[in-house]
């Protein structure tokens, strides 16, 4: 049985004065309704961009889409990359919706938070601004805006931060989405409010039976409420898996130094963190064969300088646990065990 969404052979890149800039290459996953998808990865991996994509909210006068975004709707499949832009338009706020990094800027200064909510409703379904106003109400409510009836005619600069990630995601409910692509959700907010973001996507996912990709750096939010995990570098897929696989028996070096670089409660007290030694590379130059492999100290391990040469494919290594690497799943352990 196909998935809600079922994303394939994805790439997205930019033509810039400098050269193209691949800034996804060929990511393929697919998440279903009810599911929370987590994508993790440094800044410049590819994360958002791809979800990006499957939104149809990049500018394509300037980008290069290929693949397939397909979302098996009750009415038919529909692949959002090639379909008419008014229908993806449609599908934008209602079948799927999207909730932003930063809500201030996402937000419009110069209109109620009411206003903003209500508009979202009205672009969907049928009614006035009576019934879009009593919607938004509706939503803040459910999100957990105290007074919601008087707090609807506030603007965005009187509203707390947390406060205002929740109108973002009361914005992105209004119309009762089955797919919801949270973008770092819990960026700029205290510890606190993190966990009651986070709580709050997994009640309305809970009511709304909806599928969540949740586009994060923090692996801890990740363990809380994932269901699988999709590690990106440099473009690419580099591992995924169910989360308790990728957590705690990851197969490619670079998910171990994002993992080994998280404070640990059960940690010697006053070790130092490990940390991943070298930058990204560039999206426009990236070296020969395995993107990671001028980072990675596991590459003195295989055989033939094989990581300079060719891209290693994206292979299973475990039952539904799959990874971009040339050394096996035994391999790995034995070259950890080395100290690699």
């Amino acid at each position: 049985m196909s998935s809600f969404l079922e994303v394939k052979n994805l790439s997205v890149a930019f033509p810039t004065e400098d050269g193209i800039v691949q800034a996804t290459n060929e990511v393929t996953f697919s998440v279903d309704l009810g599911q929370t998808l987590a994508i993790v990865g440094e800044s410049g991996s590819g994360k958002s961009v791809s979800n990006l994509a499957i939104m149809g909210l990049h500018n394509p006068k300037s980008t290069r889409i290929s693949g397939q975004a397909i979302f098996n709707l009750e009415s038919g499949p529909i692949d959002v990359l090639t379909a008419p832009t008014e229908t993806v338009r449609k599908m934008r706020g209602s079948t799927m919706s999207m909730i932003f990094q930063d809500p201030m800027s996402s937000l419009h200064p110069f209109f109620t938070i009411g206003n903003q909510i209500a508009e979202s409703w009205l672009l969907h379904n049928e009614g006035g601004k009576k019934e879009a106003r009593a919607r938004a109400i509706e939503m803040l409510d459910l999100v957990g805006i105290p007074s919601a009836d008087r707090r609807v005619d506030d603007y965005p600069h009187q509203f707390s931060g947390g406060m205002r990630q929740r109108a973002m995601i009361a914005m992105a409910l209004v119309n009762n989405p089955k797919l919801l692509i949270a973008d770092e959700p819990t960026t700029a907010l205290d510890v606190t409010i993190q966990a009651q973001i986070i709580e709050l996507i997994k009640q309305v996912q809970k009511e709304f039976n909806m599928a969540v990709i949740l586009i994060t750096h923090d692996l801890g939010v990740v363990a809380e409420v994932a269901d699988h995990i999709n590690v990106m570098y440099a473009g690419r897929l580099v591992e995924t898996g169910p989360v308790d696989d990728v957590f705690y028996n990851s197969d490619h070096p670079y998910t171990r130094g994002l993992l080994n670089s998280i404070p640990r409660v059960d940690s010697f007290h006053g070790g130092r963190l490990s940390t991943i030694p070298g930058q990204p590379p560039s999206l426009i130059h990236l070296p020969n064969g395995c993107s990671f492999q001028p980072r990675c100290s596991y590459a003195k391990h295989v055989f033939g300088n094989k990581c300079e040469i060719s891209m290693p494919e994206l292979s299973q290594k475990a039952a539904n646990h799959l990874a971009r690497c040339h050394l096996s799943e035994a391999e790995i352990i034995s070259a950890t065990k080395a100290g690699a």
